[in-house]
């Protein structure tokens, strides 16, 4: 339960079928320890969708026992391409298919709903930011971090001094479309990978479920023809191919090897661009059996070339519950930006 009279910041998930809610005290203390979902409604088009983030923040009080009065500001988090101030892609997006979102403002509609300042960031920054916090804790605002976050694409952020670097058109830290040297990554008449993007040898074309349906599973399955996989549907294939993974089976060693290798090529590309303190994987790739998830990220790290210097004050680390971690990230962004206002200016996103 709530502490009495804390006022309190609310961080939103927004996903293609749940919304996650958590709430978070103004003194830095979470008071929701697992998940709170509720359906998203976001097929059902915009106005369904706000309604559903608003029923996600309301069931956060309730759970939690704190008045809505005591909300000074909440954090949206939703999946891109959107803006940095929270503008749906004009082009639409994966998980907002329908017309009417093209081009709409998700973070001001939820503003005028609630009656509160609103602070949006897309889900890849979002649990960026979260592993950063997670990580760092007090010296978080002191240090600097790259999150690449493997899921049916590749997302991340980029965290310079404890905050999210959005970009001019808030497409910073769109990580899975750098382009990555194929040299010594493709195996023998292994095709140039493609990305649905359009681009061809980018992070995501190698380092995703997506990429492991289009590009590395039918590679490899043509290396091993005996192996069971070759008897699923790829698109099923491509999901069980981790659980062959944990097993240790040869194939799936070979394909997430790739994945490894790409994300330490990518890493590369961050050490000589930001020289971050700290490289942090996360998704479904590390969401698995111990010695899976710790051969993974070993791999990763020894596919990224530092400096002597830079090796010497480094981290390799996983992002923490990846399920919480986008409520948690946007309602730290949202107690950031109140902290940076003085107490009697209106918050603004």
């Amino acid at each position: 339960m709530g502490s009495a009279g804390v006022p309190v910041v609310v961080g939103l998930d927004n996903g293609g079928t749940s919304n996650n809610a958590t709430v978070l005290t103004v003194d830095g203390r979470f008071l929701v320890d697992g998940l709170l979902e509720i359906p998203s409604e976001v097929r059902a088009g915009p106005d369904a969708a706000i309604e559903a983030l608003a029923r996600a923040l309301d069931g956060a009080l309730a759970q939690t026992g704190v008045p809505r009065e005591l909300v000074r500001a909440v954090g949206l988090d939703t999946p891109g391409p959107a803006s940095a101030t929270g503008v749906i892609s004009s082009r639409g997006s994966t998980n907002f298919s329908q017309a009417a979102w093209r081009g709409f403002d998700v973070r001001g509609a939820l503003e005028r709903r609630l009656g509160l300042p609103v602070v949006y960031h897309n889900d890849g920054n979002a649990a960026a930011l979260y592993a950063h916090h997670v990580y760092f804790g007090a010296e978080a605002m002191n240090r600097s971090s790259v999150s690449a976050i493997v899921g049916t694409g590749l997302g991340g952020g980029v965290v310079e001094g404890g905050r999210v670097i959005a970009g001019a058109a808030g497409m910073a830290g769109e990580l899975g479309h750098v382009h990555i040297p194929l040299t010594g990554l493709l195996g023998p008449e292994q095709p140039e990978p493609t990305c649905a993007c359009g681009f061809t040898g980018d992070v995501e074309s190698v380092a995703s479920l997506t990429g492991i349906e289009r590009n590395l599973l039918p590679y490899w399955l043509t290396r091993y023809p005996d192996h069971p996989l070759a008897a699923e549907p790829v698109a099923r294939a491509a999901k069980l191919v981790r659980g062959y993974g944990e097993q240790g089976d040869a194939l799936a060693r070979d394909l997430f090897t790739q994945q490894a290798v790409a994300l330490g090529r990518l890493f590369t590309v961050a050490a000589n661009f930001t020289d971050p303190h700290a490289y942090f994987v996360g998704g479904g790739v590390v969401e698995a059996a111990p010695e899976f998830r710790d051969w993974f990220l070993a791999t990763v790290r020894e596919h990224t070339v530092l400096r002597e210097e830079q090796a010497a004050v480094a981290t390799f680390a996983l992002v923490p519950e990846r399920d919480m971690a986008g409520a948690r990230g946007v309602a730290i962004a949202a107690l950031e930006a109140l902290r940076a206002v003085p107490e009697s200016s209106p918050l603004v996103a």
